[in-house]
C-alpha cells in the first residue's frame, strides 16, 4: 500500500514497466489505461498520506469518470505494485481483495466476495496472471506466480502457488507457472 511520495513513485513506475508504456508525452495524453492507472495511483497516495483535501476530491472524480469510460470498478489499495490492465472492459474488484505485486488482469474478470459475505474476498500473492473470463470469490488464497486460465471459476484456496489452474470449478492443470505471461516492473524477493 502507499504510505509516502516515494512509494507513489515507485508504484508508478512498476505499472509503467508492467504495461510496457514509454515516458512520451504522446502516451501520458492518449492511453486511456495508462490514465486510469496513473489516476488510481494518485488517489491512493492522497487518500492513505492525508493530502489536500480538494485535490483529492478532484482526482477521485476524475477516476471514477475514468473507470466508468473504461469499465472498470477497481477500488483504490486493492493492486500492488506492477499492475498491468491488458484491455479496456469489464473488470470488478471487491473492495476486500488484496492482489500483489505484478499482477497482469484481462478483461471480463471477477474478483469478489462470498454470497451473504461481504468480507470474505480472494487474497493472491505476487506475479499471479488472470486471463480473460476468471471468475476469482470468497474467502481464497491464491499463491504466488500462479496463472489462472480463461474462464475459470476459481471457489478454493490454492496457496501453493507455482501452477497453473482453470476450469469450473478450478483446478491445477498444469505444473507450469506465470513466468512468460506478464512482465515484473517491481522486484519481488521470494
Amino acid at each position: 500500500m502507499i504510505g509516502s511520495r516515494r512509494d507513489y513513485l515507485d508504484y508508478l513506475e512498476a505499472d509503467r514497466i508492467a504495461l510496457s508504456r514509454s515516458r512520451s508525452f504522446k502516451a501520458l495524453l492518449t492511453d486511456e489505461i495508462w490514465k486510469f492507472q496513473r489516476l488510481m495511483r494518485r488517489l491512493e497516495y492522497l487518500t492513505n498520506c492525508r493530502k489536500n483535501r480538494i485535490l483529492r476530491l478532484v482526482t477521485a472524480y476524475r477516476y471514477r469518470k475514468q473507470a466508468m469510460k473504461l469499465g472498470y470498478s477497481i477500488p483504490i489499495n486493492t493492486f500492488g505494485p506492477g499492475l498491468s490492465i491488458a484491455h479496456v472492459g469489464t473488470l470488478v474488484v471487491s473492495k476486500d481483495a488484496r492482489i500483489g505485486a505484478n499482477c497482469r488482469i484481462h478483461v471480463c474478470v471477477n474478483i469478489g466476495t462470498a454470497a451473504g459475505k461481504p468480507a470474505c474476498a480472494p487474497t493472491l500473492g505476487d506475479n499471479c496472471y488472470i486471463a480473460p473470463g476468471a471468475k476469482l470469490f470468497g474467502d481464497i488464497k491464491i499463491g504466488p506466480r500462479t496463472a489462472i486460465g480463461a474462464n475459470a471459476v476459481v471457489n478454493k484456496s490454492f496457496p501453493e502457488g507455482n501452477a497453473t489452474i482453470g476450469g469450473i470449478p478450478a483446478k491445477i492443470i498444469s505444473d507450469k507457472n506465470s513466468d512468460g505471461l506478464l512482465i515484473e516492473g517491481y522486484p519481488v524477493t521470494s
